[in-house]
């Protein structure tokens, strides 16, 4: 999943989302009856509005004494809107935030450290995708709350006429092949386009890399190390072996379109784009089916970007222990495996994978998320993003730059970005 980072905007900006963000139930929501509100705001499309309802009913049923309101906010803007409220003295009790964005607010000194609370919300056996990036400088801001992540979606017609079993691809080795004998006869063997960082990133950690490292309080690109160069070498490999552009991302064009346009038989993304296939060619419905992206050996699957959400509660939040208990029930066993199989996403737990065995997609997601990895924990990579020299870099090397000399353009750049406020 994409989550747009973004750091806090001018003083007139701010001051404006101050005003919007403003809870109706003032600071101090306690009602004449006895009864406290917990203000939640959760984002656009992560619950359907009859989980919601069903969670809500059952969430007040079993804590009498708690009322639950819930206010869907949009993506497009959420990070300054985030950062108003948590200036406030009037911020919600709760904030879905996504999970690359936990690190950025709780710099801030904004967020109630829940380190303490571990224990009880099942912090075990969390999923380090999530739970990572939802800790700071030792301390755990953000509770998991539900992952995705890219598969293979692939043409079951496609594969079939080519020979090839995709329960048997298993390794990189065994996914070039495949991919190789796919490439042929007009069909590209995958669609890769050049910039497709996120899957460069999971090939750069499965060789033991990393896109930047920390070192006595500073941080440094790391593309140009021989473990992310490997990650490089074999994205080339791949990529290669179909027509994607060289010089833009998934979403130019969009992938899923020309998958449906073309004969393509792979495209990596998350599950949710096989519906989107059907939708533009009806006739690939029943034809797309779904693997995790292979690893160096069978026995571990590829290494994935987490995307997701984690759950946090800010410093000034008036009611911290229903926020907690507000929490606890949405991540915990029932509602959890409720919520995957409704929305198609992956538990926040890697005990809880079983939840979607059912779901293709999602199933093939909960094998990936247990190697899954987060961009580097640190405030400063939202600006690597904004700028994100990863994509250029790609592209340079794709076309025949020398890519150790691009890799250590790229690196000063993602070291000066990630620096720039210290």
């Amino acid at each position: 999943m994409k989550y747009r980072l973004l750091a806090g905007g001018s003083v007139l900006a701010l001051t404006a989302a101050l005003s919007a963000c403003s809870s109706s139930s003032g600071p101090d929501s306690a009602n004449g009856d006895g009864r406290t509100t917990v203000d939640v705001w959760l984002m656009r499309d992560s619950v359907s509005v009859q989980f919601q309802k069903e969670f809500t009913a059952d969430f007040e049923k079993r804590h009498p004494t708690i009322d639950v309101k819930i206010q869907i906010q949009e993506w497009d803007g959420i990070g300054q809107k985030i950062t108003a409220a948590l200036a406030s003295n009037d911020a919600p009790d709760v904030i879905e935030a996504g999970n690359t964005q936990v690190a950025q607010f709780a710099e801030s000194g904004g967020l109630l450290d829940l380190s303490d609370r571990e224990d009880e919300l099942n912090g075990e056996d969390w999923l380090s995708g999530l739970a990572e990036p939802g800790s700071y400088e030792g301390k755990q801001y953000g509770i998991p709350y539900y992952a995705a992540n890219r598969v293979v979606i692939y043409r079951t017609d496609l594969f079939e006429k080519a020979g090839v079993d995709a329960a048997g691809i298993k390794t990189r080795e065994q996914w070039i092949d495949a991919t190789t004998k796919l490439n042929k006869g007009g069909t590209q063997g995958i669609y890769l386009p050049g910039q497709l960082w996120y899957a460069l990133a999971g090939f750069i950690w499965d060789e033991g890399g990393d896109l930047a490292a920390e070192s006595g309080g500073k941080w440094s690109g790391a593309l140009d190390t021989p473990e992310a160069l490997r990650g490089m070498a074999f994205y080339e490999e791949l990529q290669a072996l179909g027509k994607g552009p060289k010089d833009s991302d998934e979403d130019d064009p969009p992938q899923a379109e020309v998958m449906a346009q073309g004969q393509v038989a792979q495209v990596i993304s998350t599950p949710g784009g096989a519906n989107v296939i059907a939708e533009n060619n009806p006739e690939l419905k029943g034809k797309l089916a779904f693997f995790p992206i292979p690893g160096k050996t069978a026995d571990t699957p590829g290494a994935v970007f987490t995307g997701g959400s984690d759950l946090v509660v800010p410093a000034a939040a008036a009611h911290p222990d229903e926020a907690v208990t507000f929490i606890k029930e949405l991540t915990g066993d029932t509602w959890q495996k409720k919520l995957a199989v409704a929305m198609s996403y992956v538990p926040n737990r890697t005990s809880l994978a079983s939840a979607v065995a059912d779901d293709p997609g999602a199933a093939a997601m909960a094998v990936g998320a247990a190697n899954g990895h987060a961009t580097p924990n640190t405030p400063g990579w939202a600006a690597v993003e904004a700028e994100n020299p990863i994509k250029d870099y790609m592209t340079a090397v794709l076309t025949g730059g020398d890519p150790a000399k691009e890799a250590a353009k790229a690196s000063q750049d993602i070291t000066r970005a990630m620096n720039a406020g210290s």
